[in-house]
């Protein structure tokens, strides 16, 4: 479609390194939601709190709130940009 990667051919090293960048991105993501998943067994346990609670602020509840947060971020910064102003990470 007309579109490269600065300082990669077109061809086996470029699939290369879509590769590695997709490994990378996998094994971070898997890393992050395994520590999600025992985030409320490290509360209940370390802490005294109750099960119930610790699976409130910990697991789905954590990455919803992550993800709302991540949203309203692109949704407000795209709002900026559009009225040609700086975006919100920008400064």
């Amino acid at each position: 479609h007309g579109t490269f990667i600065p300082g990669y051919r077109p061809g086996r090293r470029t699939a290369e390194y879509l590769e590695a960048v997709m490994e990378r991105i996998t094994y971070v993501g898997a890393g992050f939601l395994a520590a999600v998943a025992i985030i409320p067994t490290l509360i209940s346990t370390s802490m005294g709190v109750s099960w119930t609670v610790a699976s409130f602020y910990g697991g789905t509840s954590l990455l919803i709130a992550v993800s709302v947060a991540f949203d309203l971020v692109q949704k407000i910064d795209s709002h900026l940009v559009m009225r040609n102003y700086k975006g919100l990470l920008e400064g």
